[in-house]
């Protein structure tokens, strides 16, 4: 378990929340977070989470210990989460709310014993789950709702409005993954995450935002490229097509999620397509440039108000796929790089 809050006291209700496996679902999740602490006034809320996610999750107050789940995504492993599970127990859980659908996801929180298990029904696992939620998807639209939902008595109407997502990131923190980089802090940064977890139908084209990186660095704009290690590539072909100096600094795969948790909190505005790192600069109250292809705003949107949804809004979209089912990508290619360069300078100076 990693530390990160003060020792409850020993009357405080403790809970757990099993977190998703996705960074972008796990910063959404914070709403239920919020929700949690407002209905129960000195809860302990501590999160089983990979180790890929636990840096989003260590920038929310509101939650405490974190344990990591070493489990990679689609493995059983029942013995060896039944032993994590004992360890669990030790905690003294009152309460877990599972977070993601899966039968998976369940068994820890089942095999330690932990009486209240909250979550939606899902993958035949209602001897799991003995608080069991049903999604009504037109009452519940976004991801966001449904994570909230999970604070409210079965059955119950979701209050709105949400408290939304906002991570920290302090100035002392800021300093310290700049100098660690070795990187300055100018006046004017845009950061660009060109990546997609999920595949190419959600990535903007490379010559697009080398196009907008060219107009940018006219402008005086420092551009910094963010990402995985599965990005490096994208941000190469981004630094190679732009012509207009400085050249984009791509730092994809340079950086720990902390460290680019402390520079998109740096930055003038961001760029980003519907990924991880967009909800993250969402809840990190940057102004924010969103750009959707594939994918529907109305399920996961950017929870900012802040952020501006760039679409074309084609019949052919959202088709959810990771790959163009048609071939031709119009929804991300015909999208033109003029259109994202307005909504960042009128971003930049709103």
């Amino acid at each position: 378990m990693t530390p990160h809050s003060s020792l409850p006291t020993p009357h405080t209700l403790k809970a757990l929340v099993v977190a998703p496996a996705w960074i972008g679902d796990t910063v959404m999740a914070q709403v239920l977070f919020k929700r949690l602490h407002q209905h129960m006034p000195g809860l302990q809320l501590d999160a089983l989470a990979p180790r890929w996610v636990a840096p989003v999750l260590q920038r929310m107050p509101e939650i405490g210990q974190i344990i990591d789940s070493p489990f990679i995504h689609g493995e059983l492993s029942l013995t060896a989460r039944y032993r994590l599970a004992r360890q669990v127990a030790q905690a003294g859980y009152q309460r877990a709310y599972i977070l993601p659908n899966s039968l998976k996801s369940a068994l820890i929180p089942f095999f330690a014993g932990i009486p209240e298990r909250i979550g939606f029904t899902g993958e035949a696992r209602y001897a799991l789950i003995n608080r069991r939620h049903t999604l009504d998807p037109i009452a519940l639209p976004q991801m966001a709702d449904r994570f909230a939902q999970l604070a409210e008595p079965v059955g119950a109407p979701l209050p709105r409005p949400l408290a939304l997502p906002r991570l920290s990131s302090s100035t002392n923190q800021q300093a310290a993954t700049l100098a660690a980089l070795g990187i300055k802090r100018p006046d004017k940064v845009a950061v660009f995450c060109p990546g997609a977890e999920y595949g190419p139908a959600k990535r903007w084209p490379a010559r697009h935002f080398a196009t907008l990186a060219d107009q940018l660095a006219s402008r005086g704009y420092v551009i910094r490229l963010l990402g995985s290690a599965k990005d490096k590539a994208v941000g190469d072909d981004i630094v190679r097509l732009a012509s207009v100096a400085p050249a984009p600094v791509n730092l994809c795969g340079s950086t720990s999620l902390t460290q680019a948790i402390d520079l998109i909190a740096t930055s003038t505005f961001v760029v980003c397509n519907d990924s991880g790192l967009m909800h993250v600069a969402a809840a990190l109250e940057r102004p924010l440039v969103a750009v959707y292809g594939s994918s529907s705003p109305g399920f996961t949107p950017p929870l900012s108000p802040r952020a501006k949804i760039i679409s074309l809004n084609l019949d052919c979209s959202p088709c959810f796929k990771r790959e163009c089912p048609l071939g031709h990508l119009d929804c991300l290619n015909k999208l033109e790089p003029q259109r994202v360069l307005d909504a960042c300078l009128k971003e930049s100076v709103a």
